[in-house]
């Protein structure tokens, strides 16, 4: 039976998920709800996510919510079924790292950028302080990622789940913000090579179908 994904192809954490089938060459369908207020009917509230968010992903009678844990039960289940590409290795240490890095991007990275996000783009408030700060802190954080990256391709050398978290937010403010990331080197091509992957290309074509 076809993974079913419901979620707006524009959203950060629908596009996470479905990067993640795409690395893993999972078929699967994208299902969006009629609009942003039929995610906070009673209905969606009982059978499909208690506090009316995206994604939620059913895998036959089995459902999942909330992003990363979609993530992280598709590589559970999934990962080397289809094709070679692993997102979490084997090896424990390795594995821990990884989660390491994602327990990074979920309380250092991405709240700086959703934030930037919701007030240029959602709210068109850039000017706001809100705004102004998470861009200082932003900064702040690339510039830790740069020395995290010394040396190596991706985050944990090879490219892993940890990688593929961070790049939907990144996409949506790059344009505007491009210097943050290209006045890092190590930054700079970590990124390109994420926004360069096959799979994360075919995931902007379905947002832009969409």
């Amino acid at each position: 039976m076809t993974i079913k994904v419901i979620g707006f192809a524009r959203s950060t954490n629908t596009l996470r998920v479905i990067s993640c089938l795409n690395e893993l060459g999972i078929p699967y369908q994208l299902e969006p709800p009629a609009d942003f207020a039929a995610i906070k009917k009673d209905d969606y509230l009982a059978n499909k996510h208690p506090f009316g968010k995206i994604p939620v992903l059913y895998d036959g009678d089995y459902k999942i919510s909330e992003s990363r844990a979609i993530c992280r039960y598709l590589v559970s289940k999934y990962q080397g079924k289809y094709n070679n590409t692993i997102l979490i290795p084997h090896d424990v240490h390795e594995a821990g790292l990884v989660d390491q890095f994602i327990f990074y991007e979920s309380f250092y990275y991405e709240p700086v950028v959703a934030k930037i996000i919701i007030h240029e783009i959602v709210l068109k408030t850039p000017e706001s302080e809100i705004a102004k700060r998470a861009l200082k802190d932003l900064d702040k954080v690339l510039g830790v990622y740069d020395k995290l990256l010394e040396g190596k391709e991706y985050l944990n050398g090879e490219f892993s789940l940890a990688d593929l978290f961070h790049y939907p937010c990144a996409h949506f403010i790059y344009s505007s913000h491009a210097d943050l990331w290209d006045k890092r080197p190590n930054v700079k091509k970590w990124l390109n090579r994420l926004r360069n992957r096959d799979a994360w290309k075919a995931s902007l074509e379905k947002k832009n179908k969409l």
